[in-house]
């Protein structure tokens, strides 16, 4: 097994990154974080890249910030604020290229998704849980805020008042009410199986289209409906050239499943 703290592959137009601490069942450290925003800048410079997977080693997704690590850089020379400041900022970082990342994303949160762990599932545009997945932001269990995007993302997920009733009470949420908040999109019993179906749907979806279309949604949240409709109508134009929109409308034509290149 590779010594790397992230383990990336890509096959058939499918990038996977795996989290690989499962001593620390994948605990986020600096180099962790580090690896994760240089797969991504190399993952979006490539053409062949049509969704992005997060996926955690050994049956656990991520526990969140590695404790240990932290304590370690806290007890250095490093003044404290400084040292905080520097932990967070490449975490928030690396939550921030996964949320930005231009094609679609998909968690598969198996395990447990803890605090920092858990906004690096729900960055992602769809989650996927496993009967065992726990997700949790539950920083006040060791007595912090919220941190690494929890106060952006969460909300946006389950609506003000039920972000604050998870930071407030720490509450270990399991996968159906998980699903039942909006926090995961589907619980699967054949996780792998099920799980990995669901990412080759996306996967071979054309490509471009998918790709604006989760541009022109994020837009959505800070437009009118006006503006909405003007932004759909203009990105509408350039995907209407793609060989993808020919082929879908000729497979419709003829009640055939479309195969999309993705160009």
């Amino acid at each position: 097994m590779s010594d790397d703290p992230v383990i990336v592959d890509v096959t058939e137009g499918i990038a996977t990154l795996t989290l690989n601490r499962p001593e620390s069942r994948n605990a986020l450290t600096s180099e962790m974080s580090m690896a994760i925003i240089d797969a991504i800048d190399e993952l979006e410079a490539r053409d062949d890249v049509r969704c992005l997977v997060l996926a955690g080693q050994d049956g656990t997704f991520c526990a969140g910030g590695d404790i240990d690590a932290m304590l370690d850089r806290l007890s250095g020379d490093v003044p404290l604020h400084d040292a905080v400041r520097d932990i967070q900022q490449v975490t928030s970082r690396a939550i921030r290229r996964v949320y930005g990342f231009h094609r679609p994303t998909v968690a598969k949160a198996d395990g447990v998704a803890f605090g920092a762990g858990a906004n690096l599932a729900i960055a992602c545009d769809c989650v996927l849980a496993s009967e065992r997945t726990r997700i949790s932001f539950g920083f006040r269990q060791v007595g912090l805020a919220v941190d690494s995007g929890t106060s952006y993302l969460l909300p946006r997920i389950v609506g003000e008042n039920v972000a604050k009733e998870l930071v407030y009470t720490g509450e270990l949420v399991e996968p159906e009410r998980a699903k039942d908040l909006g926090l995961v999109n589907h619980v699967y019993e054949a996780f792998d199986e099920e799980a990995d179906a669901f990412v080759d749907t996306i996967a071979s979806g054309p490509s471009i289209a998918l790709e604006t279309s989760k541009r022109l949604i994020e837009q959505g949240f800070s437009a009118d409906l006006k503006q909405a409709q003007d932004d759909e109508a203009a990105a509408q134009a350039a995907v209407f050239a793609t060989d993808d929109h020919v082929e879908g409308a000729n497979a419709f034509m003829k009640s055939r499943e479309p195969e999309f290149s993705g160009e």
